[in-house]
């Protein structure tokens, strides 16, 4: 039991600040294009309570902490209205902005992350405390993991908006009418292991990343 609070601890931490992170930056990237429905739904903030769903950011992680069942968690989307976007972008490119910013804000989470812990290296060196080294990693693998995932083109990822964007318009309709089709072959993927074909990969980066900063790849 104690060893699962430990766990649990050790993984939902970094998890929920970095989902946070992720729904504030696509509620402040629609906030700069005019689009304030975000924020008029107290979502433009890094309050992990306003982003926090209930069955996608704990109980499910939880279990799957608990049984070794794949891993999968998600925040509550953040909201937002092409119609109100700018009219110096297009409804099209305005969406497409505002899913990248989530990625993109992982990415630079990560780098962040990494740069704390090259710096606490270098001066700690071996005195660094092996739980807060631990929790660092995590922070790194956990904003990486969002960022690579997240850009996926599959409904309803980011990566299906960017797509969207570059694909012909019927097409784009396409993917877009049928989003819960593309969510269930997502599910099928994580729940049968050949996600693995997708996450290996993104290790394979991480750890790539990682090396290129001289931080040990400890996973």
């Amino acid at each position: 039991m104690d060893n699962f609070f430990v766990k649990a601890v050790m993984i939902l931490i970094p998890m929920i600040l970095s989902l946070t992170v992720h729904e504030y930056s696509h509620a402040l990237a629609a906030k700069l294009l005019g689009d304030d429905t975000a924020e008029r739904q107290g979502r433009l903030n890094l309050n992990p309570l306003s982003h926090i769903d209930i069955f996608g950011t704990i109980l499910l992680p939880l279990l799957s902490i608990g049984t070794g069942i794949p891993f999968l968690g998600w925040a509550k989307p953040v909201p937002t209205n092409p119609l109100l976007y700018t009219r110096k972008v297009t409804q099209r490119t305005g969406y497409m902005l505002v899913s990248l910013a989530g990625p993109a804000s992982n990415f630079l989470f990560a780098f962040l992350v990494m740069i704390i812990l090259k710096i606490l290296l270098i001066t700690m060196g071996a005195n660094i405390s092996p739980q807060l080294f631990q929790i660092l990693i995590i922070f790194i693998m956990m904003n990486f993991g969002l960022a690579f995932f997240n850009l996926l083109p599959v409904p309803p990822l980011d990566g299906s908006k960017i797509l969207q964007w570059l694909l012909p318009d019927k097409y784009a309709d396409f993917m877009e009418q049928n989003g819960q089709l593309f969510f269930f072959l997502l599910i099928l993927l994580v729940f049968t292991g050949a996600i693995d074909y997708i996450v290996k990969p993104i290790f394979m980066i991480i750890r790539l990343f990682m090396s290129l900063f001289g931080l040990p790849a400890v996973f």
